[in-house]
Protein backbone atom coordinates (compact mmCIF):
# COMPACT_ATOMS: atom_id res chain seq x y z
CA UNK A 1 0.00 0.00 0.00
CA UNK A 2 1.62 3.32 -0.68
CA UNK A 3 -0.01 6.41 0.67
CA UNK A 4 -0.02 10.18 -0.65
CA UNK A 5 -0.62 13.25 1.22
CA UNK A 6 -2.73 15.54 -1.11
CA UNK A 7 -1.99 18.83 1.44
CA UNK A 8 1.56 18.48 0.40
CA UNK A 9 1.02 18.22 -3.50
CA UNK A 10 -0.86 20.44 -5.92
CA UNK A 11 -3.78 18.42 -8.04
CA UNK A 12 -1.60 18.00 -10.85
CA UNK A 13 1.55 16.34 -9.10
CA UNK A 14 -1.19 14.61 -7.44
CA UNK A 15 -2.35 13.33 -10.19
CA UNK A 16 0.71 12.48 -11.92
CA UNK A 17 2.23 10.00 -8.68
CA UNK A 18 -1.21 7.83 -8.76
CA UNK A 19 -0.78 7.16 -12.64
CA UNK A 20 2.96 6.81 -12.28
CA UNK A 21 1.96 4.29 -9.11
CA UNK A 22 -0.87 2.65 -11.13
CA UNK A 23 1.55 1.68 -14.19
CA UNK A 24 4.46 0.84 -11.61
CA UNK A 25 1.47 -2.32 -10.43
CA UNK A 26 1.19 -0.26 -7.07
CA UNK A 27 -1.85 -2.73 -5.46
CA UNK A 28 -3.12 -0.04 -3.43
CA UNK A 29 -2.91 3.47 -3.38
CA UNK A 30 -4.68 5.81 -0.55
CA UNK A 31 -4.82 9.29 -0.63
CA UNK A 32 -5.36 11.45 2.63
CA UNK A 33 -6.60 15.49 3.08
CA UNK A 34 -8.28 15.29 -0.76
CA UNK A 35 -10.06 18.86 1.16
CA UNK A 36 -12.72 18.89 -1.93
CA UNK A 37 -10.47 19.45 -4.77
CA UNK A 38 -11.49 19.24 -7.88
CA UNK A 39 -10.04 16.43 -10.46
CA UNK A 40 -8.97 14.27 -8.30
CA UNK A 41 -7.64 11.28 -9.63
CA UNK A 42 -8.57 11.22 -13.22
CA UNK A 43 -7.54 10.02 -16.61
CA UNK A 44 -6.47 6.51 -15.12
CA UNK A 45 -6.07 3.71 -17.55
CA UNK A 46 -4.61 0.91 -14.98
CA UNK A 47 -6.42 -1.43 -12.98
CA UNK A 48 -5.54 -0.42 -9.84
CA UNK A 49 -7.27 -0.03 -6.24
CA UNK A 50 -7.31 3.84 -4.68
CA UNK A 51 -9.28 5.09 -1.46
CA UNK A 52 -9.80 8.87 -1.05
CA UNK A 53 -10.25 9.41 2.73
CA UNK A 54 -12.33 12.84 2.67
CA UNK A 55 -14.78 14.41 -0.20
CA UNK A 56 -13.87 15.50 -3.83
CA UNK A 57 -14.70 18.25 -5.74
CA UNK A 58 -15.59 18.13 -9.42
CA UNK A 59 -14.84 15.78 -11.70
CA UNK A 60 -13.36 13.12 -9.35
CA UNK A 61 -12.32 9.89 -10.73
CA UNK A 62 -13.27 11.08 -14.58
CA UNK A 63 -11.96 9.57 -17.49
CA UNK A 64 -10.99 6.09 -15.93
CA UNK A 65 -10.48 2.77 -17.48
CA UNK A 66 -9.37 -0.05 -14.84
CA UNK A 67 -9.39 1.22 -11.92
CA UNK A 68 -11.43 0.51 -8.57
CA UNK A 69 -12.06 3.78 -6.46
CA UNK A 70 -13.83 4.36 -2.86
CA UNK A 71 -14.46 7.70 -2.25
CA UNK A 72 -14.97 8.12 1.94
CA UNK A 73 -17.31 11.38 1.94
CA UNK A 74 -19.23 13.05 -0.77
CA UNK A 75 -18.47 14.08 -4.62
CA UNK A 76 -19.10 17.16 -6.07
CA UNK A 77 -20.21 17.64 -9.83
CA UNK A 78 -19.69 14.67 -12.52
CA UNK A 79 -18.42 12.41 -10.29
CA UNK A 80 -17.23 9.60 -12.71
CA UNK A 81 -17.49 12.03 -16.28
CA UNK A 82 -16.98 9.19 -18.97
CA UNK A 83 -15.90 5.90 -17.43
CA UNK A 84 -14.47 3.41 -19.33
CA UNK A 85 -14.35 0.45 -17.10
CA UNK A 86 -13.65 0.07 -13.46
CA UNK A 87 -16.28 0.80 -10.74
CA UNK A 88 -16.78 3.73 -8.13
CA UNK A 89 -18.22 3.73 -4.55
CA UNK A 90 -18.92 6.97 -2.80
CA UNK A 91 -19.80 6.36 0.78
CA UNK A 92 -22.15 9.81 0.65
CA UNK A 93 -23.83 12.00 -1.74
CA UNK A 94 -23.17 12.95 -5.28
CA UNK A 95 -23.47 16.60 -6.82
CA UNK A 96 -25.20 16.92 -10.23
CA UNK A 97 -24.31 14.96 -13.36
CA UNK A 98 -22.66 12.05 -11.79
CA UNK A 99 -21.67 9.17 -14.28
CA UNK A 100 -22.41 12.14 -17.28
CA UNK A 101 -21.09 10.35 -20.48
CA UNK A 102 -20.10 7.08 -18.80
CA UNK A 103 -20.07 4.13 -20.97
CA UNK A 104 -18.56 1.35 -18.67
CA UNK A 105 -17.93 -0.30 -15.56
CA UNK A 106 -20.05 0.94 -12.26
CA UNK A 107 -20.94 3.84 -9.63
CA UNK A 108 -22.69 3.51 -6.21
CA UNK A 109 -23.35 6.39 -4.81
CA UNK A 110 -24.48 5.74 -1.43
CA UNK A 111 -26.44 8.74 -0.49
CA UNK A 112 -28.45 11.11 -2.95
CA UNK A 113 -27.43 12.52 -6.32
CA UNK A 114 -28.24 15.96 -7.77
CA UNK A 115 -29.62 16.51 -11.26
CA UNK A 116 -29.00 15.30 -14.09
CA UNK A 117 -27.43 11.59 -13.11
CA UNK A 118 -26.49 9.83 -16.07
CA UNK A 119 -26.94 12.48 -18.29
CA UNK A 120 -26.17 11.32 -22.11
CA UNK A 121 -25.26 7.83 -20.25
CA UNK A 122 -23.81 5.52 -22.99
CA UNK A 123 -23.31 1.88 -20.69
CA UNK A 124 -22.80 0.42 -17.68
CA UNK A 125 -25.05 0.45 -14.33
CA UNK A 126 -25.30 3.79 -11.95
CA UNK A 127 -26.59 2.94 -8.27
CA UNK A 128 -28.21 5.26 -5.87
CA UNK A 129 -29.08 4.19 -2.85
CA UNK A 130 -30.87 7.63 -1.95
CA UNK A 131 -32.98 10.55 -4.19
CA UNK A 132 -31.62 11.38 -7.62
CA UNK A 133 -32.63 14.89 -8.84
CA UNK A 134 -34.47 16.08 -12.03
CA UNK A 135 -33.67 15.14 -15.25
CA UNK A 136 -32.51 11.82 -14.09
CA UNK A 137 -30.87 9.57 -17.45
CA UNK A 138 -31.53 13.01 -19.25
CA UNK A 139 -30.44 11.97 -23.22
CA UNK A 140 -29.30 8.32 -21.87
CA UNK A 141 -28.37 6.11 -24.56
CA UNK A 142 -27.64 2.65 -23.09
CA UNK A 143 -27.10 1.19 -19.69
CA UNK A 144 -28.61 1.31 -16.63
CA UNK A 145 -29.92 3.33 -13.71
CA UNK A 146 -31.01 2.08 -10.22
CA UNK A 147 -32.25 4.79 -8.20
CA UNK A 148 -34.03 3.10 -4.55
CA UNK A 149 -35.29 6.33 -3.47
CA UNK A 150 -37.51 9.37 -5.25
CA UNK A 151 -36.37 10.99 -8.61
CA UNK A 152 -37.37 14.21 -9.70
CA UNK A 153 -39.21 16.26 -12.74
CA UNK A 154 -38.49 15.06 -16.54
CA UNK A 155 -36.88 10.91 -15.55
CA UNK A 156 -36.09 9.93 -18.82
CA UNK A 157 -36.14 13.56 -20.85
CA UNK A 158 -35.28 12.37 -24.43
CA UNK A 159 -33.61 9.19 -23.69
CA UNK A 160 -33.16 6.52 -26.40
CA UNK A 161 -32.09 3.08 -24.92
CA UNK A 162 -30.85 2.54 -21.71
CA UNK A 163 -33.02 1.52 -18.41
CA UNK A 164 -33.62 3.37 -15.17
CA UNK A 165 -35.26 1.89 -12.25
CA UNK A 166 -36.59 3.92 -9.18
CA UNK A 167 -37.96 2.50 -6.04
CA UNK A 168 -39.71 5.26 -4.86
CA UNK A 169 -41.61 8.26 -6.26
CA UNK A 170 -41.23 9.97 -9.89
CA UNK A 171 -41.86 13.49 -9.67
CA UNK A 172 -43.17 13.37 -13.58
CA UNK A 173 -41.67 11.92 -16.82
CA UNK A 174 -40.04 13.46 -19.38
CA UNK A 175 -40.31 13.56 -23.06
CA UNK A 176 -40.55 10.16 -24.60
CA UNK A 177 -40.43 8.32 -21.82
CA UNK A 178 -42.79 5.64 -20.44
CA UNK A 179 -43.32 3.67 -17.94
CA UNK A 180 -42.69 -0.46 -18.54
CA UNK A 181 -43.75 -3.43 -15.90
CA UNK A 182 -40.67 -5.10 -15.03
CA UNK A 183 -40.26 -8.77 -14.94
CA UNK A 184 -39.97 -10.34 -11.44
CA UNK A 185 -36.11 -11.73 -13.01
CA UNK A 186 -35.38 -8.58 -13.50
CA UNK A 187 -36.74 -7.51 -9.96
CA UNK A 188 -34.28 -10.22 -8.60
CA UNK A 189 -31.55 -9.04 -10.28
CA UNK A 190 -32.08 -5.67 -8.89
CA UNK A 191 -32.06 -6.84 -5.37
CA UNK A 192 -29.39 -9.07 -5.76
CA UNK A 193 -27.55 -5.13 -6.63
CA UNK A 194 -28.57 -3.97 -3.40
CA UNK A 195 -27.50 -6.82 -1.52
CA UNK A 196 -23.93 -6.81 -3.11
CA UNK A 197 -23.63 -3.23 -2.02
CA UNK A 198 -24.78 -3.49 1.39
CA UNK A 199 -28.06 -1.59 0.73
CA UNK A 200 -31.49 -2.86 2.49
CA UNK A 201 -34.96 -3.32 1.22
CA UNK A 202 -36.51 -4.56 -1.75
CA UNK A 203 -38.27 -2.11 -3.23
CA UNK A 204 -40.69 -2.70 -6.06
CA UNK A 205 -39.10 -1.01 -8.63
CA UNK A 206 -41.23 1.03 -11.61
CA UNK A 207 -39.03 0.65 -15.27
CA UNK A 208 -39.11 3.60 -17.15
CA UNK A 209 -37.90 3.39 -21.01
CA UNK A 210 -37.67 5.39 -24.24
CA UNK A 211 -41.29 5.42 -26.31
CA UNK A 212 -38.77 5.45 -29.50
CA UNK A 213 -40.69 8.59 -31.08
CA UNK A 214 -37.52 10.55 -31.18
CA UNK A 215 -35.45 8.03 -32.85
CA UNK A 216 -36.48 9.05 -36.66
CA UNK A 217 -35.73 12.88 -36.33
CA UNK A 218 -34.93 12.99 -39.88
CA UNK A 219 -38.63 12.50 -40.39
CA UNK A 220 -40.03 14.75 -38.01
CA UNK A 221 -37.72 17.85 -39.77
CA UNK A 222 -39.79 18.47 -42.38
CA UNK A 223 -42.89 19.52 -40.00
CA UNK A 224 -40.52 21.84 -38.18
CA UNK A 225 -39.62 23.61 -41.16
CA UNK A 226 -42.68 23.84 -42.45
CA UNK A 227 -44.22 24.85 -38.76
CA UNK A 228 -41.02 27.64 -38.79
Amino acid sequence: MVSLDASELTTRELNRRIKALAEEGAGEIVITNPAARHNLAVGIRQACKITIEGSVGYYAASQLDGPEIFIDGNAGWALGENLMSGKISLSKSAGASVAASMRGGEIFVNGVSGARAGISMKGGTLLIAGDSGFLTGFMMQKGRIIVCGNVGDAAGDSMYEGTIYVGGEVGSLGADAMYKEPTEDELIGLWAELERHGVAGRPRFRKIVSQKKLYHYDTLERFERTLI
